[in-house]
């Protein structure tokens, strides 16, 4: 297994290019399980998650190719095979192939996900919007079996909590549904709306894409797309706080400001100094970092897939900080890993308590997560002496060539095999 030595204590300067989004690319790989003909999409990072996924569908008949950041997909062949629990518990995401199985074959067979140990993470919202389309589902040794007997039907669907991958697979099986689609309180993520705009390219009406409310017209059939994911937000918010940790200046690139307003809110509250050009954002370390608190929420709140990154800035700021994460009941584990660097850290019920100390040290420490790989990494660019994190694997699911691009810009940072 790959691990990481990291020789604290340099500057970041230069520039770094934010790849396409993972979130982004995984369920509009899903959507050409829609049609039965090439679709081709662009900016695709090849990342495990990516990979994984890629294999899940290969399994279904689909046929992919990449080209470089091109994928090629093409489901002409395909059908409802079950999917086995070796596939899926390699990528959470691999629930987003329910909603466009079941509206193009009417019946699915699919073991329950995989993916972080972050929390509980239920897949109940899913079932409960499909339900209303039409769908029965019964559970059977580890599978979730799921029919619709006479075709999905349009429907409205009140969803208890906002789910982004909930609302990605209403939106994938309301496309092909007869009649139209109602989803109330839904995900108002970026994210959601880079699968709306695909969606829409392959012929599907959709509004509301980005707001609580969105309606979909469900189509007899569907064009295959040709399209360009977004750019990575959690990538690019990750390099945002390096730059505020030790850039010198650090210029990020790709970037979609709208996406960051939260982040870049608090980083300069934390005394960060930042630029924002165009595609660009430049961002200089803050000389005497400023404890601010945090609170996790749904977009366009603060997101929780950038705590605990920013802990690790938190972690060198004058005064205290009460981080109180909202989404997930497990996403402190990285906590005591920072602790083990030096950092003050309390931990109660769903918050985190950070008291900022001078300098973290460096030491060995384990990712326990994707983004825990990320603040582990960045907070050994800033400890004195060596850090070596172990179980990146983690971080290669969902980060492209994080170490590569850092060392790009001045991080002493190799990579080796345990």
């Amino acid at each position: 297994m790959d691990a990481l030595l990291i020789h604290g204590g340099n500057d970041l300067s230069g520039e770094i290019q934010i790849s396409g989004s993972k979130n982004a690319s995984l369920p509009i790989m899903a959507a050409a399980m829609l049609t039965q003909n090439e679709n081709i999409l662009k900016g695709v990072p090849d990342l495990l998650d990516v990979r994984n996924f890629g294999r899940i569908l290969e399994h279904l008949g689909a046929r992919l190719r990449r080209e470089g950041e091109n994928l090629h997909l093409n489901s002409g062949n395909c059908s409802s095979r079950a999917l086995p629990s070796a596939l899926t518990c390699t990528v959470r995401a691999s629930i987003l192939v329910l909603g466009p199985l079941l509206a193009r074959f009417g019946h699915v067979k699919v073991s329950l996900p995989g993916g972080c140990a972050i929390g509980k993470r239920p897949i109940d919202q899913h079932i409960k919007g499909l339900k209303a389309l039409g769908a029965s589902f019964v559970f059977e040794n580890g599978y979730i079996v799921a029919r619709a007997c006479h075709h999905l039907r349009g429907a409205k669907v009140l969803f208890d909590v906002p789910t982004v991958t909930g609302t990605m697979n209403l939106m994938l099986a309301a496309s092909l549904a007869h009649g139209i689609t109602v989803l109330s309180n839904a995900a108002q993520e970026p994210e959601v709306e880079d699968l709306a705009a695909c969606l829409i390219g392959m012929g599907c009406v959709i509004e509301g894409a980005g707001t609580d409310q969105v309606t979909i017209y469900g189509q007899r059939n569907l064009s295959p797309y040709r399209y360009k994911v977004m750019s990575d937000r959690i990538e690019c918010g990750t390099f945002l706080v390096a730059g505020a940790l030790a850039g010198n200046p650090l210029i990020v690139k790709g970037c979609i400001h709208k996406h960051q307003a939260a982040l870049l809110e608090k980083l300069r509250a934390i005394g960060a100094r930042i630029e924002v050009t165009g595609g660009s954002i430049t961002v200089y370390k803050a000389l005497r970092p400023r404890a601010v608190d945090i609170c996790t929420g749904p977009f366009p709140g603060f997101p929780t897939d950038m705590q605990p990154q920013l802990m690790t800035l938190l972690c060198i700021a004058e005064g205290a900080a009460v981080l109180t994460e909202k989404l997930f009941e497990n996403r402190f584990m990285h906590a005591a890993w920072l602790c083990r660097l030096g950092a003050d850290i309390t931990l109660a019920s769903d918050c985190a308590i950070i008291r900022g100390v001078p300098m973290l040290s460096g030491s060995t420490v384990v990712a326990t997560d994707l983004r825990a790989s990320a603040c582990l990494v960045l907070a050994g660019l800033v400890a004195s002496g060596d850090t070596i994190v172990r179980s990146v694997a983690h971080m290669d699911r969902g980060f492209d060539r994080l170490d590569g691009k850092l060392v790009a810009v001045g991080g002493r940072i190799s990579r080796f095999e345990e």
